[in-house]
């Protein structure tokens, strides 16, 4: 049977760069490439060196998506919570629905400047 990782996704926001400060500075991540992309677009990949998050965007792109249509979130891990949060705040975003889940990591949630739902989790 293979075995397989997520290697990136692939989603569209309205602003790469503000999007790529926030992944750069919540993640420890870097830019691994960016350019010019489909549709006179714009693309920025950022991550780590086995996986990262590539940030599209183009005049067709208006932001504004709703919850559920058609993601729900995306989760990221990291090694300190309260940083993380720190970090969201310090970006103008609202961290919201705060937790603790079995077997045991924390998590809070927010939403970007776009709409779309991230969730950060840390098995501190």
């Amino acid at each position: 049977m293979p075995t397989g990782r997520l290697e990136h996704a692939n989603i569209s926001v309205t602003d790469p760069d503000r999007s790529a400060a926030l992944l750069k500075e919540l993640l420890g991540w870097h830019e691994r490439w960016s350019g010019p992309s489909m549709n006179n677009g714009r693309t920025i990949h950022v991550g780590g060196e086995d996986n990262y998050v590539s940030l599209y965007s183009s005049d067709i792109v208006a932001g504004d998506y709703r919850k559920g249509q058609p993601l729900n979130h995306i989760a990221f891990m990291v090694d300190d919570l309260d940083v993380a949060e720190e970090v969201v705040v310090k970006h103008g975003l609202e961290p919201f629905s705060h937790g603790k889940y079995e077997p045991g990591p924390r998590t809070f949630y927010f939403f970007d400047w776009d709409g779309i739902e991230f969730e950060v989790v840390s098995y501190e």
